[in-house]
């Protein structure tokens, strides 16, 4: 699902910049101070547009920037293995989080109203490491921003996503030891979430999302780990997705699986989770055939059985760590597991995403992610 977990660091990055608007350079210790402070202030949609209607999706223009809504992101995870067969995962991440509705009416290219907000993670399966980093600034042409026409390109200092032929992108991203230089082809035409692409988050009107995924990339180039720099190969997803809303009052966080079987069909199914454990109604996903056609998939056509825990030695938290997923109209028994257990990611706020391996009625490899361990996100998103 990817729902809005970008606001969460967002939030305390936006209110940081809101008071300290003439600055450029941030200070991660005076942005985690603020956390606290900010995540207590009432959330608003006022002014800003809310997904309620079907609409049409044009590419590439949609998957440029939709600056009337509150936020969006340009997500992208892959499984990839180097010649020796050694197995990597990634996230590239960049976040779109809006201050106010409007722009600041001044002649100033620093007269803007978006931030940009990026994660950054590589597994490194052999080497049993998980390198994560955040990175935000304001919107700039040259620090941050997004277009969709006449190409598509996003971008925050030198971590980037951009088309660079019709159906083929390019990934590049490096700090620290880590690194991806890649490019990504789509195979199959975009999926369309929910409703032809209206998301729904819960039975309120409005608190949806536009939502489309790339469910079947097929990836090459090099990734760099502490180990080194190392030709990979393998495959790729890409989920986007924008809106103005909020985990309905009950809720905490939710569980999001996006699974890429060796059928050539790919599985993606997200459950928001509520307080008392159960599930929102209107959790849902997609089968997404060889051919690029889509069957839904509703609370009520599968289980997902939770085998075992992890708990982070870094935040406390504990996660699921190990999964039976089944849809029996698909002929789907899935055994999942992560690559590493700890893919967990302490960084403006805690959740765990990570590379999975699937064995069972097919196999493959897919990513999973998981929010609202660490405390509930209601209010926060």
């Amino acid at each position: 699902m990817r729902l809005v977990i970008t606001i969460i660091g967002l939030l305390a990055i936006s209110g940081f910049i809101v008071a300290r608007y003439d600055q450029i350079n941030f200070d991660p210790d005076e942005i985690a101070a603020d956390v606290d402070q900010l995540a207590g202030q009432e959330y608003t949609e006022a002014g800003f547009a809310k997904a309620t209607e079907i609409m049409p999706f044009t590419f590439p223009a949609d998957h440029g920037p939709h600056n009337e809504f509150r936020a969006e992101w340009w997500y992208y995870t892959g499984n990839l293995a180097d010649t020796e067969g050694n197995r990597y995962g990634y996230q590239f991440t960049i976040f779109r989080r809006a201050i106010v509705p409007e722009a600041p009416q001044r002649e100033s290219e620093w007269a803007n109203n978006q931030i940009y907000f990026t994660h950054f993670t590589v597994t490194d399966v052999t080497g049993q490491t998980f390198d994560f980093h955040e990175r935000y600034s304001r919107a700039n042409p040259g620090l941050a921003g997004a277009q969709g026409l006449p190409f598509f390109r996003v971008w925050l200092d030198n971590f980037e996503a951009k088309e660079v032929d019709p159906g083929r992108m390019q990934l590049t991203a490096q700090t620290g030891e880590v690194a991806i230089d890649l490019t990504l082809a789509q195979a199959k035409p975009a999926a369309l979430q929910g409703d032809r692409g209206l998301s729904a988050k819960s039975d309120e009107p409005g608190n949806a999302s536009y939502y489309y995924s790339l469910t079947n990339m097929p990836t090459q180039g090099t990734i760099t780990t502490p180990r080194g720099t190392f030709a990979v190969t393998g495959n790729s997803w890409m989920d986007r997705e924008w809106s103005t809303s909020d985990l309905d009052e009950g809720a905490v966080g939710w569980d999001w699986f996006s699974l890429q079987l060796d059928d050539e069909r790919e599985v993606t199914f997200y459950y928001i989770r509520r307080e008392d454990c159960s599930a929102e109604p209107v959790s849902a996903g997609l089968i997404i055939n060889p051919d690029g056609s889509t069957e839904s998939i509703a609370l009520a056509d599968i289980s997902i059985t939770n085998l075992a825990t992890w708990t982070s030695p870094e935040s406390g938290a504990t996660y699921p760590a190990e999964w039976q997923l089944t849809i029996p109209s698909q002929g789907i028994d899935l055994h999942i597991t992560p690559l590493i257990n700890n893919q967990e990611l302490n960084v403006s706020f805690v959740y765990w995403e990570g590379a999975v391996r699937v064995e069972g009625t097919q196999r493959g490899y897919g990513y999973v992610e998981l929010t609202g361990y660490k405390e509930s996100l209601r209010g926060r998103t």
